[in-house]
């Protein structure tokens, strides 16, 4: 570094001399990996002082006849891309879990969904095939409302019936804020625009309910934050396409992308569009495989309980 260095200055130098009356002496500053700043002088003595992590060094006159150079020798993430459920929020046991249980009661059914009865019943996709799946086989033989109802189309309307309810609940306790952020999404979020990065939703999931998370949990940062959801892309997770659009449309390269997820699935995706990611395991994730994932953490972390910063997703950075 210190040759590479020497013959920058050494150009730098013979540019800049006919601008100095007197010959001062020419300093090259490098941007060290983790906040240090290398000083280089004339004479190739080379010293570091100790600065923020957060500085970003310019190109500017520090004093009279004495002019400073910055190479930046790490790259920042050009968009930091969140996918919804189980990382912007405990969707699954804090949102769906409770609407389910809410849809039973309201229907007259003592039915109630615990947080580990709702994991096994993950395993079944779709809730109104999980619905089905539980009433064959987890309830009481003579229990509501398979006792009453024997005819399977019947049965089969009861569930949509269900279901069309659940889902129109799930969204009023979204927009009644009853969807709590999980640990650190809003100070990452919030670092990232901060410091000039893109970021955005990126979810599989029904697009009014992301949306209303996104509008409601965050509203500071909503009109910058846009979401890609639904089914705006035909092939789900763990195809790569969702995050390739969402790249694409942010106008930002794959490469220079960090990724939020919390599921094998999603953490495939991600990985198959080429970008970095970070998992951060959810309740009803924290046993899948995270093989590839460049970090893995039970959460993001509030501030001052921190599990990686926005500095900390450089290229090179803590890790990776």
């Amino acid at each position: 570094m210190a040759t590479h260095a020497a013959s920058l200055l050494n150009k730098s130098h013979h540019h800049h001399h006919h601008h100095r009356r007197n010959h001062h002496s020419s300093l090259l500053l490098l941007r060290g990996g983790r906040g240090r700043q290398i000083i280089i002088d004339d004479n190739n003595q080379s010293k570091q002082k100790k600065i923020s992590s957060t500085t970003l060094i310019n190109s500017k006159k520090m004093k009279t006849n004495t002019t400073t150079f910055a190479l930046r020798n790490v790259d920042y993430p050009e968009a930091i891309l969140f996918d919804c459920d189980g990382v912007l929020c405990e969707t699954e046991r804090d949102g769906h879990r409770v609407t389910f249980n809410k849809t039973f009661k309201e229907n007259g059914l003592d039915h109630v969904w615990d947080v580990e009865l709702y994991g096994e019943l993950l395993k079944i996709g779709g809730g109104k095939e999980r619905m089905t799946h539980y009433f064959d086989t987890y309830a009481k033989k003579d229990s509501e409302p398979w006792n009453s109802t024997k005819d399977p189309e019947e049965r089969k309307k009861l569930v949509a019936r269900f279901h069309k309810r659940k889902t129109e609940m799930f969204l009023e306790v979204v927009k009644a804020g009853e969807l709590p952020l999980r640990p650190g999404v809003a100070r990452l979020i919030g670092e990232a625009l901060e410091h000039g990065a893109k970021v955005a939703v990126c979810s599989t999931s029904n697009e009014v309910a992301v949306q209303g998370i996104v509008d409601t949990m965050l509203p500071q940062y909503a009109s910058r934050m846009p979401v890609f959801a639904g089914d705006i892309v035909p092939k789900k997770k763990p195809s790569p396409d969702i995050y390739l659009l969402a790249a694409k449309t942010l106008g930002v390269d794959p490469a220079r992308c960090v990724v939020i997820e919390d599921t094998h699935i999603g953490l495939r995706a991600a990985k198959a569009a080429g970008m970095r990611c970070c998992v951060t395991k959810s309740i009803y994730s924290e046993d899948e495989d995270f093989t590839g994932a460049d970090a893995v953490f039970d959460c993001l972390g509030d501030e001052g309980d921190e599990r990686a910063k926005f500095h900390d997703l450089t290229t090179p950075g803590a890790f990776w």
